[in-house]
């Protein structure tokens, strides 16, 4: 083994001095087929993480925010202020898709983020900042009939996504979450008020031409939630989670801490099917209390509070926020701003974008990630809930400083099942792409949620190591921005 580790050093010399640019060298040069035809962007190439490619779909839509995938295979996205448009994609394999056609397919300036098309297909689901609205949606024509407000009262200004879940655990169960008016919202306080709540309404049983009061029907998976504009089901459990978007410009004991904290969260709702489980319903935090990001230099430490702990802004109100809310089952890095969040197939991934900060010196997110289930068997996050190094990014801008002005802004999700790509927009440069991860591509190497992990470490790939044809035993190892290279090691 004494050659192989010689071997190792050789090989690791030139890399450790290349560094980063190496690194996304690498990354981008598998990002697609050379052969694919180049969709040009605005703001060039993002930087994509080994082991996935990446490649620009769509270009010149505005401001594309929710999409979805119908039963034929075709984009459907809200362009907010706009409408919804349908895009019919070429596919040459791998992540070489391009649009081959496109239809609007309904015109109203109100939409503002998202949308749902039933399991059967044959329904599809949008909202306002007020009503979510029903369609019968025919995919083999691409057009809607029989428009039906179908949820309504849910008015306020400030947050105005009103993003909607279809469980297909419970395919009768429509979830909308509603954020807050401001960005401390004392009726928030209030659960009557129906502001910075997760809801859930059975569709069958809603009467021809009745429509629900949003603050005084359904039943509520969680209030206390600022502003969870993401939210998914589990694929296996049908454990129901959502992404908040914390508060700004906070102050705690006369001492300013917006920079690092609140930190954005991840939190769990229970399921959807009657079983029980804490926190379903419960109230988490907002705007009470807030999770903590950043313990260095936070003003009045209590002993035992580490990252995801709830805090309040006067200190001694601590107490209460641990013991009378439910906190996060993860806490990411402040301001970064998790607009979606969705499983894969066998629920060992969630991916999630952040759109990125505005309050911030330094510009954080403007970044897809992804976070590991495990095995998904369980429905859990495989990383503890005082965890920073959940997050693992996919795809990132360049260049941080150049952001917001000339950085894409990811915003919606939608997953195809059946090829594993990813495809997610970008609302600030009228954009979508496509994510897929590689063959062979294993587990994760966790890195903190800042920002990718400048360490070296190993890389095992399905618990194992890689096999390779003809190759008794290989090692793989992962430097810093993401280089993986193979060893091979005789006997």
């Amino acid at each position: 083994m004494a050659g192989v580790s010689s071997l190792l050093g050789v090989l690791l010399q030139p890399l450790l001095y290349s560094g980063t640019a190496f690194a996304q060298q690498i990354s981008l040069s598998g990002a697609a087929p050379s052969d694919c035809p180049n969709v040009p962007s605005s703001n060039g190439a993002p930087v994509v993480a080994t082991g996935f490619s990446a490649q620009l779909v769509a270009t010149g839509l505005s401001g594309p925010r929710g999409l979805v995938l119908d039963s034929k295979g075709a984009l459907l996205v809200v362009e907010q202020g706009k409408g919804i448009k349908r895009l019919t994609l070429s596919d040459n394999g791998g992540s070489c898709l391009t649009v081959a056609q496109t239809t609007t397919l309904v015109q109203n300036t109100d939409l503002t983020h998202s949308i749902e098309v039933s399991q059967d297909g044959k329904t599809l689901f949008a909202s306002t900042s007020d009503e979510v609205f029903s369609w019968a949606y025919d995919v083999d024509t691409a057009s809607v009939s029989n428009q039906r407000t179908i949820i309504k009262n849910m008015t306020n200004s400030d947050h105005i996504s009103r993003t909607l879940l279809l469980s297909r655990k419970q395919p009768d169960l429509l979830l909308v979450s509603r954020g807050s008016g401001e960005n401390i919202d004392k009726l928030a306080a209030h659960e009557p008020n129906g502001i910075s709540q997760i809801r859930a309404f059975n569709l069958s049983a809603l009467p021809p031409g009745a429509v629900y009061d949003y603050p005084s029907q359904g039943r509520s998976l969680g209030w206390g939630l600022r502003n969870s504009v993401g939210v998914a089901e589990h694929p296996v459990t049908g454990g129901v989670y959502s992404v908040e978007n914390s508060a700004d410009q906070l102050s705690r004991s006369q001492t300013d801490i917006h920079q690092d904290n609140p930190g954005e969260e991840l939190n769990f709702h229970g399921y959807l099917n009657g079983t029980t489980e804490d926190g379903q319903g419960t109230n988490y935090g907002y705007p009470t209390c807030f999770a903590l990001w950043k313990t260095d230099g936070f003003p009045d430490l209590a002993s035992g509070m580490r990252v995801g702990s709830q805090f309040a802004l006067d200190p001694k109100d601590d107490g209460a926020c641990a013991s009378d809310y439910t906190s996060p089952r993860l806490t990411f890095q402040a301001h970064t701003a998790p607009l979606d969040i969705k499983f894969n197939a066998n629920g060992t991934l969630a991916y999630v974008t952040f759109h990125g900060s505005w309050n911030r010196d330094e510009p954080v997110g403007y970044k897809l990630s992804v976070v590991s289930f495990g095995d998904g068997s369980r429905g859990e996050p495989a990383e503890p809930a005082d965890s920073t190094a959940a997050a693992v990014d996919v795809l990132t801008n360049a260049d941080l400083a150049a952001c917001p002005g000339a950085c894409f802004r990811p915003v919606g999700l939608a997953v195809d099942d059946d090829t594993g790509r990813v495809f997610m927009t970008s609302d600030s440069t009228g954009e979508i792409y496509v994510v897929q991860r590689l063959p062979g591509a294993g587990g994760l190497a966790a890195g903190p949620s800042s920002g990718v992990s400048a360490r070296l470490g190993l890389l095992w790939f399905d618990g194992g190591l890689l096999p390779l044809v003809g190759w008794t035993l290989v090692v793989s190892a992962v430097l810093g921005g993401g280089v993986m290279f193979a060893v091979p090691v005789s006997g």
